[in-house]
C-alpha cells in the first residue's frame, strides 16, 4: 500500500490546509498524477502519486492537516477497471502532451472525466441547500464542480416566472401602498466559507506590521513626462535588442536600487537589539494573484540593467499567471515595490513587508495640470507614497530618499549616468 504525506513546503511551515481534491476516491491513478492541491502559508502545491493504483481519500477537503501525515492511500496490487475513471498524469511543462496517443485520440474522449462531479465540499453543500447537481456548471479544473460554483448558484439563483399580482378592490378611503420588492429571499441569505490559510497568514502579518512598527508615509508627485518619452522613442529598438518590453517597473527599479545605496538606512531591517544594513538591494515585487498577494524577490537588482530587471519581472509575471511562484522565489529581499496603478489606484499607503524597513508604492498615470516655470500645463503625473518604519529611518532620510526617486524619474539620463 503506498501512502501519500504531505510535501514539506518550507522549514518553517508545520501545517497545511487540504484546498481541493483532484480526484475522486475509488479512481484509479497513473504514477506521477496530481491528487491534491494543498494551501500553506506561502504558497499553493500540488500533491502528485508516487505510484499507480485505486486512491482511497483519508482527508475531506478545508482540513488542516500536519507536515508529513497520511491523507490517502493508493493500492497498486488493484487492477485498473474496465471503464473506472483515471486521473492521468500532469500535462508536460509546455501544458502539451506530445504523445500519439493523445494526438489520434477522439475528440470525445478528451473530455475529462471530472467534468460535472462536484467536490466533497460542494456535494455537502448542494445537499444541505437542496439543489440539483445538474443544475450547477462546473468551473474548476477539467470542468469540476467547487464549492465555489455552489456558493454562486445560491445567491444568484435562475429566474423564475412569477405569476401577476392580484389588484386589491378599490376602497372609498386611499390604499396605503405596498413596500416595492427589490429582491428575494434567496438573494439575503448569508454565506460562510473558510479563509484558506494563505489569506489568514496574509491578515496575521498586516495586523503584527501595523503593531509592531512606527509605520508613517510620505508622497510626492512624479512628471512620468520624461520617461513615457524615452519608452515611445527606443521601445521597439529595446524589445528588437533585447526580445521583452521596456516597461515603467524597469525604471522605478533603477531608481529605487540607486537610492538605496544613497540611503542605508532604508535598505536595513531590525534584527533583535541590531540594525542590518545590505550591501545589496534585492528587491520584491508585488504581485496579485487568485489566491491573494506574493512577493517575488528581483536579486542584486543593483547590479542589473533596464533590460535584465524588465526580463526578471516578466519571468515572475508568467510564474504568478501559472500560479508556479515557490517560497524560494520569496524568500529575502530588502525592499518592496508595489503598484496599484495596474487596478486604477490615484493614491494609497502601502503597508511595509516585513522585516524590511520601507516600501514603495506607485499609482495611475493621470494627466493633470502643473505650473512650469510660470505657465499652467497639462501632464502626465504619478503619485508615489513611501511606508517606512520611523524606528529606523528618519523623517529626513524618507523624504529625501523619495526625493531622489522622483529626480531620477523626472530625468532618467541621470540613471544611464549613474548620478
Amino acid at each position: 500500500m503506498i501512502e501519500v504525506k504531505v510535501p514539506s513546503p518550507g522549514e518553517s511551515i508545520t501545517e497545511v490546509e487540504i484546498e481541493s481534491w483532484l480526484v475522486k476516491s475509488g479512481a484509479y491513478v497513473d504514477m506521477d498524477a496530481e491528487l491534491a492541491e494543498i494551501n500553506s502559508d506561502k504558497a499553493t502545491l500540488t500533491v502528485n502519486a508516487e505510484g499507480a493504483g485505486v486512491i482511497e481519500i483519508l482527508v475531506e477537503e478545508g482540513e488542516v492537516v500536519q507536515v508529513g501525515q497520511v491523507i490517502a492511500t493508493i493500492d497498486p496490487s488493484a487492477e485498473k477497471p474496465a471503464g473506472a475513471p483515471t486521473e492521468k498524469k500532469a500535462d508536460s511543462p509546455n501544458g502539451k502532451d506530445k504523445s500519439p496517443a493523445k494526438e489520434n485520440a477522439p475528440a470525445e474522449q478528451k473530455e475529462s472525466y471530472a467534468k460535472g462531479v462536484p467536490s466533497v465540499s460542494a456535494d455537502k453543500l448542494m445537499k444541505e441547500k437542496g439543489l440539483d447537481p445538474q443544475t450547477v456548471e462546473g468551473s474548476g479544473r477539467g470542468g469540476r464542480v467547487t464549492k465555489a460554483d455552489v456558493v454562486n448558484q445560491v445567491n444568484n439563483p435562475p429566474a423564475t416566472k412569477t405569476a401577476p399580482k392580484e389588484e386589491a378592490p378599490k376602497k372609498e378611503s386611499r390604499p396605503i401602498p405596498a413596500m416595492p420588492v427589490v429582491g428575494n429571499a434567496q438573494g439575503r441569505e448569508q454565506t460562510y466559507e473558510k479563509m484558506s490559510s494563505l489569506r489568514r497568514k496574509i491578515a496575521q502579518r498586516l495586523v503584527s506590521v501595523k503593531n509592531e512598527t512606527a509605520m508613517l508615509t510620505t508622497f510626492n508627485e512624479v512628471d512620468m513626462q520624461a520617461v513615457m518619452d524615452m519608452r515611445s522613442k527606443y521601445k521597439d529598438k529595446f524589445k528588437e535588442t533585447h526580445g521583452v518590453g521596456l516597461g515603467f517597473m524597469s525604471f522605478f527599479t533603477k531608481a529605487v536600487t540607486m537610492a538605496l545605496m544613497e540611503f542605508p538606512a532604508v535598505n536595513s531591517q531590525i534584527d533583535g537589539k541590531d540594525l542590518v544594513y545590505h550591501n545589496y538591494a534585492d528587491v520584491g515585487i508585488a504581485v496579485s494573484t487568485p489566491r491573494g498577494l506574493v512577493v517575488p524577490v528581483i536579486r542584486d537588482a543593483h547590479l542589473m540593467s533596464l533590460h535584465q530587471i524588465e526580463q526578471s519581472v516578466l519571468h515572475y509575471a508568467l510564474k504568478a499567471r501559472e500560479n508556479a511562484i515557490t517560497i524560494d522565489d520569496m524568500e529575502g529581499g530588502t525592499f518592496t515595490i508595489t503598484n496599484g496603478g495596474i487596478f486604477g489606484s490615484m493614491l494609497s499607503t502601502p503597508i511595509i513587508n516585513p522585516p524590511q524597513a520601507a516600501i514603495l508604492g506607485m499609482h495611475n498615470i493621470v494627466e493633470r495640470p502643473v505650473a512650469i516655470n510660470g505657465e499652467v500645463k497639462i501632464r502626465p503625473i504619478m503619485y508615489v507614497a513611501l511606508s517606512y518604519d520611523h524606528r529606523i529611518i528618519d523623517g529626513k532620510e524618507a523624504v529625501s530618499f523619495l526625493f531622489r526617486i522622483k529626480e531620477r524619474l523626472e530625468d532618467p539620463s541621470r540613471m544611464l549616468l549613474e548620478v
